[in-house]
């Protein structure tokens, strides 16, 4: 069974030295929690995970959910697995206290999600749909809703499910079929069918409250005709108790490469009775509130395992003996010398070394403006806040899951032929992740997003705040010899990102197709260089530990190392995406149809 220690020690190197969460004045409720107490939250989560949720990951994976009579049967041990994560209380981490949460922050709540998706990331999506379902109701909500659904949503006694796609409407929702008919005392009558919905039937709970998009019958042409309702399976009265069963089921299960843990259905909902989620024809505007919360999730799933592939891959190239060290023997007392000499082995465990740690810093980036946007008492800076999250959100989806993905793939190619067999885990991780570059908007619907939403529609402006942010941290840091070579990496990126704005946006004004010739590039450009400012505030911090540190002092030393690492290896990588967005582009849109 494959190994996972979590990285307890860089979550606090993040939280404490790196975004210093313990002195967010600011910031509503963070004065209520200290680092003894969040250590010990997440030391709980992770040895839950590494005890509970890690041993039923490969079992899970081999036997998979099954429909039996019209019931979604799923892996042994998984039930209970799911009834110790309620009664735990790890459901509860980040929601509202008036319905039941421990409210904690974000920040805190995303290094607990990055240890489930490590460690079974096909049992984590049963909560992590739950916790989106939860946020849509949460904020759109009406009071009598919030009062039926959340207290058991929060607790983990339901679970909850999203509800968009159509086999005929994945990322154009406007395309959706699925009715909703009036049908009295603020009811509606759903009818329609959907399509890879993760979650959508098992037995680890009672009721499952679905999501659904549809469209009512005065709803005007396209996405602004497109209302949210709450599907309960089982119907729920006023009081709490439970009413007859729904009139939806799984009607299949999807066969699928990875994730065989989580049921994946295609639902199938006759005049199934629903509420609406906010107002009518507003539905886009609730389910991205879901959405954006899932892209959360899906770029944890994208560090998560990484994170664990990694882990493994550095114990297998410890341990196993093939050939010697070109530069003479290392291990004589050896029939030969651990891979772990070799140089294009160390090559791929320090390209995933250097990505997750770094995509872990942006990760808890991400969630501290999230918190900020939510809880900071300076409405300017809660609004600044929120404009950098969305900005980022297709960076941690999109860039964290292909780089995720890849770094599986390098921990796959560590383990040689034992990397393409079962028993070590490792092509699991490979199947698995997979998923996490297609769902909730496939990676090109987020460079698409980046670039045409996120950057032309505003002209820059969010990405003017970030950039400012990275020149006051280059500016701070001129004057500091020791990291001269890392700042000057980061002039050197945030130079090409800027470049190949201007490119884009010069040549879209003339080929509006340029924009998504361009996107998936330049995506990987922004998060490169992200990743790259992560690694010089790293840096930073870890050079002022190694100079107050009496203790501790090889876990700064390693930070250093790591991050000059990245800023040689990665960080140049901008180089050529520059010139990819400002030729490859151009060529791309010049194809005509029969050229392919």
């Amino acid at each position: 069974m494959p190994i996972y220690q979590a990285p307890l020690r860089d979550y606090q190197f993040v939280l404490n030295e790196l975004l210093d969460i313990y002195n967010q004045k600011d910031l509503a409720g963070f004065n209520e929690f200290d680092p003894e107490l969040i250590e010990a939250v997440l030391q709980g989560v992770a040895d839950f995970t590494t005890d509970i949720m890690l041993p039923l990951n490969g079992s899970g994976d081999v036997e998979g959910c099954k429909l039996v009579d019209g019931k979604v049967v799923t892996p042994k041990g998984f039930i209970d697995a799911y009834q110790q994560y309620v009664d735990n209380g790890w459901a509860t981490l980040t929601c509202d206290p008036e319905y039941g949460g421990q409210g904690l922050p974000e920040v805190v709540g995303i290094f607990a999600t990055e240890m489930k998706t490590a460690t079974n990331m096909a049992f984590a999506m049963y909560p992590g749909l739950t916790h989106g379902a939860y946020s849509a109701i949460h904020v759109h909500g009406s009071d009598s809703l919030k009062r039926k659904y959340l207290d058991k949503l929060v607790s983990g006694e339901w679970t909850g499910t999203m509800n968009l796609t159509e086999s005929h409407a994945g990322t154009d929702l406007a395309l959706l079929r699925t009715k909703a008919i009036p049908a009295g005392e603020g009811t509606f009558a759903i009818t329609g069918e959907k399509i890879f919905i993760s979650s959508g039937d098992h037995d680890l709970t009672d009721n499952i409250i679905h999501l659904v998009l549809a469209k009512l019958p005065d709803a005007p042409e396209g996405v602004k005709g497109i209302s949210l309702f709450a599907v309960p399976k089982i119907w729920v009265n006023d009081d709490g108790s439970f009413g007859e069963p729904n009139t939806l089921c799984a009607a299949s299960l999807e066969h699928k490469m990875g994730i065989h843990g989580n049921s994946t259905c295609v639902m199938n909902f006759d005049g199934a009775i629903g509420e609406l989620v906010g107002e009518p024809h507003q539905g886009l505007r609730a389910m991205f509130t879901m959405m954006n919360q899932a892209r959360l999730g899906v770029g944890l799933q994208g560090l998560g395992v990484s994170e664990i592939a990694y882990q493994n891959a550095l114990a297998y190239a410890k341990d196993r003996l093939q050939g010697r060290a070109l530069s003479g023997v290392k291990h004589k007392e050896l029939v030969a010398d651990p891979i772990l000499v070799h140089g294009d082995v160390r090559r791929m465990l320090l390209s995933q070394k250097s990505f997750n740690e770094g995509a872990r810093a942006l990760m808890g980036q991400q969630a501290l403006w999230l918190d900020e946007a939510e809880r900071h008492s300076d409405p300017l800076q809660k609004k600044k806040s929120s404009k950098l999250a969305a900005l980022f959100t297709p960076i941690v989806k999109g860039f964290v899951t292909d780089q995720g993905f890849k770094a599986c793939v390098d921990a796959q190619q560590v383990f040689g032929g034992h990397g393409y067999i079962h028993e070590w885990g490792m092509e699991q991780y490979v199947r698995d992740i997979r998923i996490s570059m297609i769902y909730e908007g496939t990676n090109g619907v987020q460079a698409l997003d980046l670039v045409g939403r996120k950057i032309m529609s505003d002209k820059g402006a969010a990405l003017e705040l970030w950039s400012e942010e990275v020149k006051a941290f280059i500016q701070a840091n001129l004057g500091n010899e020791a990291m001269k070579p890392l700042v000057s990496s980061l002039m050197l990126a945030a130079a090409d990102l800027e470049k190949a704005t201007v490119i884009i946006a010069t040549e879209a004004a003339k080929k509006p197709d340029v924009i998504g010739a361009a996107s998936f590039a330049y995506m990987q450009l922004l998060g490169i260089t992200s990743l790259a400012w992560m690694w010089a505030r790293t840096a930073e911090k870890a050079l002022a530990g190694l100079e107050s540190a009496s203790e501790d002092k090889a876990f700064y030393q390693n930070k250093v190392k790591t991050a000059q690492f990245y800023m040689a290896y990665w960080a140049p990588q901008t180089r050529s995406l520059v010139k990819q967005i400002e030729s490859a582009s151009q060529i791309i849109c010049e194809f005509d149809e029969a050229d392919f």
